[in-house]
């Protein structure tokens, strides 16, 4: 009887001993203590012993159980130590090798340049206006004297969204931030509207809107999304004397050069009158000596004044609109405006 039992021991040893896995390791315990097992069929014949035969017996099975519960756990613990290295091994990590350090991070570089236009201008006294980027077409072209089929629109009456209101007006992606001009305006009429009333001279409008726009454009220095800042300086005397001293102080400022030069091109654009497109030159570094256009301003048009709610005939100034992203290659030496936009760290690492 105990010879039975060594043998049944060993043969559980050795079928575990040949699970290569948890799964065939379970399937080899099934045969020996599993509801048909060997051990399990033997203590079912100890009912037709005789009281002491039960006892002797069943001490004997039970040991043997036993033995065989230990050997099945140690191959257990066999098993998972097997997986664990080889996890260990497929997952080394070598710790030798130098530590991942997180870089500090920093503006854009457009975003740099945004915030240098915004301080110069708040310096002259301008306010800074912010606005939708999905614009009324009203606000965005007949606002600014470009009515419907006028043939100034045809660059820029371009990304129109599914989307129209109530009153079937049209929106479009703005092409510009010259909208906010007006919406600035509309904001403080009353304001105006009440000094005149009190006989006080109008308050001056000082406003500039820097801000995404969109157009169909796309090569090495143009983007169809790209950045834009308009300026506006409404009054009772604010001449075309002003808006020269005014956008020559910053370009001198902005580029921190006193020997920059500046033209003022005679041009056209329907919301202002007379309009002049604005060169700088530079007279040092590798851009020495070329005109380059950055602007584009002008008396502001009398019926963009008058769609601002206020009176053309006491109310004159200057506007112009300026893309900082331009700005921003002439400042830091920058050929292809691309590289603004796909996020390469490498080329964003250097404006810090």
């Amino acid at each position: 009887m105990t010879q039975d039992l060594d043998s049944i021991v060993e043969a559980a040893r050795a079928a575990f001993a040949q699970a290569a896995n948890p799964a065939q390791l379970e399937d080899a315990k099934a045969q020996f203590t599993g509801k048909s097992g060997r051990i399990t069929e033997l203590m079912k014949g100890l009912a037709q012993l005789s009281v002491e035969d039960k006892k002797t017996r069943g001490a004997a099975i039970n040991q043997a159980k036993q033995a065989i519960e230990a050997a099945l756990g140690a191959r257990r613990q066999q098993l998972a130590d097997a997986e664990l290295a080889r996890q260990l091994q497929a997952e080394a990590l070598d710790v030798t090798l130098p530590g991942r350090v997180r870089e500090p991070g920093g503006l854009h570089p457009v975003s740099l340049t945004l915030e240098r236009i915004e301080r110069i201008f708040a310096s002259m006294g301008f306010d800074v206006a912010d606005g939708p980027e999905v614009e009324s077409d009203w606000h965005s072209f007949t606002s600014l004297n470009n009515p419907p089929n006028h043939p100034a629109r045809s660059m820029q009456d371009t990304f129109y969204v599914d989307l129209q209101g109530d009153d079937g007006i049209h929106y479009n992606l703005r092409p510009h931030t010259s909208p906010m001009q007006v919406r600035y305006a509309h904001q403080h009429v009353k304001r105006y509207a009440d000094a005149v009333k009190a006989g006080q001279p109008m308050p001056e409008i000082r406003v500039i809107a820097p801000g995404r726009t969109y157009r169909v454009d796309s090569d090495a220095t143009h983007s169809p999304m790209f950045h834009q800042c308009e300026g506006l300086w409404l009054g009772q005397n604010v001449s075309f004397k002003d808006l020269k001293v005014v956008f020559t102080d910053f370009c001198r400022t902005f580029f921190e050069s006193d020997d920059l030069k500046l033209r003022f091109r005679p041009s056209f654009f329907p919301f202002t009158e007379p309009s002049a497109e604005i060169d700088i030159q530079f007279q040092s570094g590798p851009l020495a000596g070329r005109w380059l256009e950055v602007a584009g301003s002008g008396q502001v048009h009398p019926t963009v004044v008058r769609n601002m709610g206020l009176d053309p005939e006491t109310t004159i100034g200057f506007a112009f609109g300026m893309g900082p992203d331009r700005l921003t290659m002439l400042r830091y030496g920058v050929n292809d405006l691309r590289l603004f936009f796909d996020g390469d760290i490498r080329f964003l690492r250097q404006f810090r």
